[in-house]
């Protein structure tokens, strides 16, 4: 089995499906878009980062590095040692107890309002069988499951998660081929297929329109995607790009760090 690292959980989210949400966030994409908010969640390996605005320049860090800061090891130590949070390690090995143990902490919010788990990444749905046996437990407490995908795996991964999901969160960026290629890596030829296969299943899909200046807002490719949704009968919400990733995808940069998962 395929062992996803985790490289955040956020508790309360709004945003991440209905209701209040965890949301977990595996590490680990097959695509690679230029507007990524989540570039940390790109590659499958630890990462150090380094914040430098938040840097003193105390020197902690090259004081307790074990390779005298020359090559790093993602010990950690140096992180311990950061008074002003400037170096943070991203993707961190947890069990499928160890992830529920916190998914549950928020159950009575979730029974409140609707609300449940949502997994995300990277791509969660490249570990369908880890993610099937997380999502497996989820559904026994009767916590709600969402799964936010790109969609671009085979379809037995849907058919893997798809007796524990309530919902899908899928992304659909463009239409066009050819662009989705340039902008992400890959075409869309796989995305659009399983999508026409999941909407025809009993669960619920809500379809994410990222809307980005430069590759799909102008009038020509975004007229395209209102039209292949328009006979969809699907719920679809467009969100509007941020920027929030760029500090972290500048943080990554400083250390160029490639090391196999233990």
């Amino acid at each position: 089995m395929k062992v996803p690292l985790i490289f955040d959980i956020v508790r309360g989210s709004t945003v991440d499906g209905p209701g209040i949400r965890t949301t977990v966030f595996f590490k680990g994409c097959n695509l690679d878009c230029a507007w990524c908010h989540n570039p940390e969640g790109k590659s499958p390996f630890p990462q150090l980062a380094f914040f430098g605005e938040k840097c003193s320049g105390c020197g902690a860090c090259a004081r307790v590095c074990p390779k005298g800061n020359n090559e790093c090891l993602l010990c950690g130590t140096c992180v311990s040692a950061c008074k002003t949070g400037a170096r943070k390690i991203y993707g961190k090995s947890l069990s499928m107890d160890e992830i529920f143990d916190e998914i549950k902490k928020d159950k009575l919010f979730y029974d409140a309002c609707g609300g449940g788990v949502t997994f995300s990444g990277g791509e969660c749905m490249l570990y369908p069988e880890f993610l099937a046996g997380v999502a497996k437990m989820c559904r026994n407490a009767n916590i709600s499951v969402a799964i936010d995908t790109a969609g671009c795996v085979p379809y037995e991964y849907f058919e893997a998660v798809m007796p524990y999901a309530d919902v899908f969160l899928y992304d659909i960026k463009c239409i066009s081929a050819d662009r989705h290629k340039k902008f992400t890596g890959k075409d869309n030829g796989l995305i659009l297929k399983n999508f026409e296969k999941l909407i025809k299943t009993d669960k619920r899909v809500i379809v994410r329109v990222p809307v980005i200046d430069g590759f799909n807002s102008d009038d020509g490719e975004m007229k395209k995607i209102m039209d292949y949704l328009a006979d969809k009968n699907v719920e679809t919400e467009y969100l509007k790009y941020h920027s929030m990733g760029e500090s972290k995808k500048t943080a990554l940069s400083y250390f160029n760090v490639k090391r196999q998962c233990l």
